[in-house]
């Protein structure tokens, strides 16, 4: 039992680490908005 009890609580501290990591990513870091400009080619548009 000692065993089963110790893996639970190092999934459980691995669980809370990427969960921790993943609100400082939505909390802390700020996307940038930049438009965007694809030149197409005009033979790809001759379908």
């Amino acid at each position: 039992m000692p065993t089963l009890f110790r893996l639970l609580t190092v999934i459980a501290i691995l669980v809370g680490l990427v969960y921790g990591a993943m609100f400082a990513l939505v909390t802390f870091v700020e996307p940038k908005q930049a438009e965007m400009s694809v030149r197409v080619p005009p033979e790809r548009l001759k379908r």
